[in-house]
């Protein structure tokens, strides 16, 4: 109840406004049944555009960090994500991966729409990255269809870090829906689920024109962050020379 009241006289309205959202290629959004939509992600409100321009509850597998916070932000924040479709899974591998997949089909098992960014994260700089193939095993496995989907200019509205979003207009791209039903029952075929995620992120890099780089977006920001580590490091080395 909460999410219908929050998209349909709240949360909704509010985002229609400020960002305008363009929507192109709607006629290839299914009208029934269960759907993945991977998305490109680019900003931090991607996740709030893409179910406001949609008709059908949505919801989103998010990082479980977002749930778990302490105290009156963290109540809030776990509040809000819970308000939105948003769902807490745990990417560090293993059971907990198993897990996030179960709660995956889930949502597709009672007919509805689910959101996922196959990168794992967000871009760091606006280039698309080797996706995961976590997002082909639930294709798979749930025997559903996928929709890619390009978010476009959201990146420039809130970038990684920016606390507050600029009020410029975005678009929603949605692409032909993606049939794999021809490698049913290869779900456990590892050869299988890679190329059936490299075709979704190619018709991700046609859709969104972003550049293109095959390797995970984590590991560029894990570089990243080492090089900054490393530089602080030298600087309070020389500072206390």
């Amino acid at each position: 109840m909460l999410y219908w009241l929050l998209k349909n006289f709240v949360l909704g309205p509010l985002i229609l406004t400020l960002f305008r959202p363009w929507v192109i290629g709607r006629e290839n959004v299914p009208a029934s049944g269960p759907v993945i939509f991977a998305s490109n992600h680019v900003s931090f409100i991607d996740s709030v555009i893409l179910p406001a321009v949609l008709d059908r509850r949505m919801s989103f597998l998010a990082k479980s960090d977002y749930f778990t916070g302490r105290g009156l932000k963290g109540w809030a924040t776990k509040t809000f994500f819970n308000a939105i479709g948003q769902l807490p899974i745990d990417r560090s591998g293993g059971k907990a991966s198993e897990a996030s997949l179960r709660t995956g089909l889930q949502v597709l098992a009672r007919g509805e729409q689910l959101g996922i960014y196959p990168e794992g994260t967000r871009s760091p700089d606006g280039k698309l990255y080797r996706g995961r193939t976590g997002i082909a095993r639930m294709v798979l496995e749930g025997r559903v269809v996928v929709v890619p989907v390009a978010m476009v200019g959201t990146r420039e509205v809130q970038q990684i870090g920016q606390k507050f979003p600029k009020f410029k207009r975005v678009g929603v791209v949605f692409g032909k829906p993606l049939d794999f039903s021809r490698f049913e029952g290869l779900e456990t075929d590892r050869f299988i689920l890679r190329s059936v995620t490299d075709e979704i992120m190619h018709e991700l890099r046609g859709l969104s024109r972003q550049e293109y780089e095959d390797v995970y977006a984590t590991s560029v920001k894990e570089r990243a962050t080492t090089a900054r580590e490393s530089v602080m490091r030298e600087r309070r080395t020389t500072a206390g020379r």
